[in-house]
């Protein structure tokens, strides 16, 4: 039972930090470097797709354990820490920011799918 518990903790973890690094992205404060990978991050931490499909045995789940990891802490780092601290603290203190930023990430996702579906099915004059 323990290792489900240091599981649990650890995706509670990485669920607080992506939360934190999409309020990061709004604030003022916040480098337009790290807006960037902010945005990279979360668009990949969001997106359906993955660049190593999930099927495909031990690849497959290599990305998710490695790759949005180091973007994760990546942005961190180039966040000002008095700006992520006070991120997280938000994130921790209104749990509304949850579900909220849930709905908004999934508006986010189908229209950018849209946008992409668009612009491929116009490159191939299909419409």
């Amino acid at each position: 039972m323990r290792w489900r518990e240091k599981i649990k903790a650890v995706a509670t973890k990485v669920k607080t930090e992506i939360v934190a690094l999409a309020l990061a992205f709004r604030d003022k404060r916040t480098p337009v470097l790290a807006k960037i990978l902010i945005f990279c991050t979360l668009s990949y931490a969001l997106s359906p797709i993955d660049l190593i499909p999930d099927f495909i045995p031990v690849l497959g789940y290599l990305d998710d354990a490695l790759i949005l990891p180091l973007m994760i802490l990546l942005a961190i780092r180039l966040i000002p820490l008095d700006v992520m601290n006070e991120c997280r603290m938000n994130v921790t203190s209104n749990p509304k920011i949850n579900r909220r930023f849930g709905w908004i990430a999934a508006i986010v996702i189908v229209l950018t799918w849209l946008v992409l579906i668009m612009l491929i099915l116009r490159a191939f004059d299909v419409f």
